[in-house]
């Protein structure tokens, strides 16, 4: 048998596992820009809150709701100002809804960074309601996803990630992806099992986080060197031949 605390089996346990991350990392990488491209249809899930403000200020409401019918008549560049414009000066809400307008609107126009700046602006906002400043911060950290280290990411997001968090399942599949990326396989496991227990994650965010975890399962149980051939066996003459 292979003895695994020999230096030589874990170097080469090691390497083959750095192989096996960066094979899991080409293959779901595409979940991580995915991460990115949801933002703009996470955006869509604020018309509860578009509804809710709306009934808070009705001076602001209107505001809004003239820069939203500009944006839906296809004036972008006249519901683009709208909107910058209440960032400025609108109510506090509206404030926040239209920074997440703006967001969307840039990462449509396939400018990333110009969004999470918008994003990161809004999440450090003091003033901005908590849910909403959430949501911000994880957009933004999932568009540094692709380019930040493993401690940026828990900083960013282990404070999203608690079980009393609105925004806990976005956050763990966050930590879990970025963990992959690291090549560190059990905090990605410690940060997307809780997933596959929880109830109230959604059928699709489920799907993924097991296609993740049979992915990593299949490159661990592949990483592992074969047994070496026993001493004994090995010390055997070949049979002779006729």
């Amino acid at each position: 048998m292979v003895d695994k605390n020999d230096p030589l089996f874990r170097e080469v346990d090691e390497e083959l596992r750095r192989e096996q991350v960066a094979k899991l990392w080409e293959k779901y990488g595409i979940y991580v820009i995915g991460a990115a491209s949801l933002i703009v249809a996470f955006v869509g899930g604020f018309k509860f809150w578009e509804s809710r403000q709306l009934s808070l200020a009705e001076a602001g409401g209107k505001d809004y709701e003239a820069a939203v019918q500009l944006s839906s008549s296809g004036k972008s560049d006249e519901a683009t100002k709208a909107f910058e414009a209440i960032t400025q000066s609108g109510q506090a809400g509206y404030r926040a809804l239209a920074e997440l307008t703006l967001a969307g609107s840039q990462l449509k126009a396939g400018r990333p960074q110009d969004a999470l700046a918008i994003f990161e602006k809004l999440a450090k906002d003091p003033s901005a309601d908590s849910l909403l400043a959430g949501f911000a911060a994880v957009q933004a950290a999932s568009l540094r996803l692709g380019d930040a280290d493993f401690t940026e990411m828990q900083n960013r997001l282990n404070p999203l990630a608690g079980d009393k968090s609105p925004w806990r399942t976005n956050a763990r599949e966050l930590l879990g992806l970025a963990a992959v990326k690291a090549g560190k396989l059990d905090e990605a496991r410690s940060a997307l099992s809780p997933l596959l227990a929880d109830p109230l994650v959604p059928e699709t965010t489920r799907e993924r986080v097991q296609r993740v975890m049979a992915e990593i399962a299949a490159g661990e149980v592949k990483s592992t060197p074969a047994p070496a051939p026993a001493a004994a066996d090995a010390a055997k003459p070949a049979p002779e031949t006729k």
